[in-house]
């Protein structure tokens, strides 16, 4: 399953039933999982721990070093989980040792073409990055957040569950969850309704996160006096909203 014109290092580490294409380099210090299928023309370095089941198409760059100026070699590391599609010429860079050192992607996400994810970025479960969204250093984003083609993620921005951005945004604050939002900068526009009924979320709970959503965006109250009043609520899902306004330090979109 590995053609004879890739390079395997002889220290990488295979699972079963791998597929390595023509002119991929498959570096020293990486770890592919069972199944995983690794077009041609592909570059994925290391450290790098990659889970199973993962499908990387022809160009895409896999934990390189980072661009921040402030790296200088130090051992770094790529973990990302399972499932996981990453289309043509995308970048995925490893962490630094100003953050945690890692970088973390999860499992049975979707990244289109000429997406990049920055050194020490946390992506979670079953997201979406279409193409070219570029995520800079330290963002989060949570899982089964979508986020739309062209979109610029500034650093230390962390986007919510179940959040999507429409194409071509500016994200310079923190995006909670559940809120659909566009723009240059970008803006809240709603709640993700019909992507939280797919998601199996119950009639009375996506009810109580638009008046959540009401709350926070619609009745002009001061930020404090909102989140106490989504941190005081029954639903679960919306307490959820007001912790991580709570815990934002960028400040959320308004």
């Amino acid at each position: 399953m590995i053609d004879p014109l890739a390079f395997v290092h002889p220290q990488a580490k295979l699972g079963h039933n791998v597929s390595i294409g023509p002119w991929s380099y498959i570096g020293e210090d990486v770890s592919l999982g069972d199944n995983c299928i690794v077009e041609s023309h592909v570059v994925i370095k290391g450290p790098s721990v990659i889970g199973s089941g993962n499908h990387f198409f022809q160009f895409s760059s896999i934990g390189e070093q980072c661009q921040d100026k402030k790296y200088a070699g130090e051992l770094t590391h790529l973990i990302m989980g399972d499932n996981n599609i990453v289309r043509e010429g995308v970048t995925i860079h490893r962490g630094t040792v100003q953050d945690q050192g890692i970088t973390r992607i999860g499992s049975d996400n979707l990244l289109m073409a000429n997406a990049h994810v920055a050194h020490d970025c946390i992506v979670g479960n079953h997201c979406i990055l279409a193409n070219s969204v570029n995520l800079a250093g330290h963002v989060e984003v949570g899982d089964h957040a979508i986020l739309g083609g062209m979109t610029g993620v500034h650093q230390f921005v962390k986007i919510g569950a179940h959040a999507f951005v429409g194409a071509t945004s500016y994200v310079n604050q923190d995006v909670p969850p559940f809120v659909i939002c566009q723009g240059q900068p970008c803006i809240p526009r709603g709640i993700n309704s019909e992507g939280l009924k797919r998601r199996g979320f119950e009639k009375q709970s996506i009810l109580a996160i638009r008046r959540g959503f009401k709350t926070l965006y619609k009745q002009q109250l001061p930020l404090e006096q909102a989140m106490n009043e989504l941190a005081s609520s029954d639903d679960e899902q919306v307490k959820h909203f007001a912790e991580f306004i709570k815990t934002s330090t960028r400040g959320i979109i308004r």
